[in-house]
């Protein structure tokens, strides 16, 4: 249809079950798009010197008034006469500015970096935010503008505010990994930051693990807990009744009243790491034969790995197994999906317990330290961890003296030391 566009006309349009275009009758290509929800576009529409007919938008109805978008028709218009191919001009417009912004450092994660990460990388959208928050003062400066100085600028800030660090150097590595993949898409020619090595850190500094008392308190506290919260349900359960409302599902018939408890037991059993434990699912877990898998989509080491079971962990499992059967994690949050977190109900046992500076990753290093501290060696510790190499593993090795003690004491049972003189004689002399 062909009307005058203005205000009185676009207010009297209505929406059709089909697109429908109203066309200017006073300037030549002036048009409006009305859409089947209402929305109404303003077009220009021309032909370029080869004659082929395109469209350039001007806006939506909601923006601008049919007189303004006139205006700018008409500013268009001009440039058509001129030669221009305004529709391949502002193409050209949206390129350069898109490559002006992908040379800063949040124009290349925006459009580079985040779509490959979050993809390929299983921690690709933690690796991004932890570049955002850590260097957020370097997101709007080019990539040429990054620099050994400037990191090592930041880092001395960081150490200054007390921030750890092995914290520091992860935040490091991955600004470095992002600078890598720029060098490698040719946005960059070399990595500035290639030669920067990271802070010294003690690696074996932390291995926490929980005393004889510490774990006898821990599994009180969910023993506790359980107890707790079977109570808490049937008051509750009794109080819903009085007034005929629906109970929820009685805990007492449950050996565990939630999952923290199993998770717990599960965790001090196998060694798994926190995530391996939420993205567990019943398919993998093989309670004839006594072992669980960890899929390599959910390992760190990105390799699939399989855990034997315990009779503690297998009874856990047996036990739990009732009250999470019917969902396909074997963790599952209260709308069945998989769970995210267990940070506060694990603060409030650790507190209850009195247990102090102890994170739930420690599981893991108690695993591992009773291991070591039963005789077993640590290249089986590491095996059971999932770690890559023993760099890892042997930050246990002091939880089990014996095997210095014996390595040392073999130097005494060579022959060649037979004829040595002994302790007194050398005291005596």
């Amino acid at each position: 249809m062909k009307a005058k566009l203005s205000s009185r006309t676009i207010h009297v349009l209505r929406p059709c079950d089909k697109p429908y275009e109203v066309v200017d009758l006073e300037l030549k290509g002036f048009l409006l798009r009305v859409q089947p929800s209402g929305a109404m576009t303003y077009y220009f529409s021309y032909r370029n010197e080869q004659g082929t007919r395109k469209r350039y938008r001007v806006g939506n109805s909601e923006s601008l008034s049919p007189a303004q978008a006139r205006d700018q028709a008409i500013l268009l218009s001009a440039r058509v006469v001129a030669g221009e191919d305004i529709q391949e001009a502002k193409k050209s417009e949206r390129q350069v500015a898109k490559l002006a912004m992908s040379q800063t450092l949040e124009g290349f994660l925006t459009h580079n970096y985040e779509p490959w990460a979050t993809s390929q990388r299983k921690s690709g959208a933690a690796t991004v935010q932890r570049i955002r928050s850590n260097f957020d003062h370097l997101r709007h400066r080019s990539l040429n503008d990054i620099n050994l100085w400037v990191i090592e600028k930041w880092r001395s800030e960081q150490l200054k505010s007390g921030k750890a660090r092995i914290t520091i150097n992860r935040d490091v590595t991955s600004l470095k990994a992002c600078l890598s993949r720029a060098v490698e898409w040719d946005v960059l020619d070399e990595n500035p930051l290639q030669k920067l090595r990271p802070i010294r850190t003690d690696n074996l500094s932390r291995a926490r693990y929980l005393t004889d008392e510490e774990e006898r308190s821990l599994r009180k506290t969910l023993s506790d807990r359980d107890e707790q919260l079977h109570q808490r349900r049937d008051n509750g359960n009794k109080w819903r009744r009085e007034r005929h409302k629906r109970v929820l599902p009685d805990l007492a018939v449950r050996f565990f009243s939630d999952y923290l408890h199993p998770m717990v037991l599960l965790t001090v059993n196998t060694g798994l790491r926190r995530g391996e434990v939420l993205q567990l699912k019943w398919s993998d877990v093989d309670l004839l034969q006594r072992k669980l898998i960890i899929r390599g989509d959910n390992a760190k080491s990105g390799k699939t790995r399989y855990v034997p079971l315990n009779d503690e962990a297998l009874s856990t499992l047996q036990r739990w197994q009732p009250s999470a059967e019917a969902m396909g994690w074997v963790f599952p949050a209260h709308d069945g999906d998989r769970m995210m977190s267990v940070k506060t109900s694990w603060k409030r046992v650790l507190k209850s317990a009195g247990i102090r500076d102890f994170r739930w990753h420690d599981l893991r290093h108690h695993f591992a330290s009773r291991l070591v501290m039963k005789g077993v060696d640590l290249n089986t510790v590491r095996e059971l961890l999932g770690h890559s190499d023993l760099s890892m593993t042997v930050r246990y090795a002091h939880l089990s003296p014996e095997h210095k003690a014996d390595a040392v004491a073999k130097l005494c049972d060579s022959e060649e030391n037979d004829n040595a003189p002994s302790v007194k004689a050398v005291a005596g002399h």
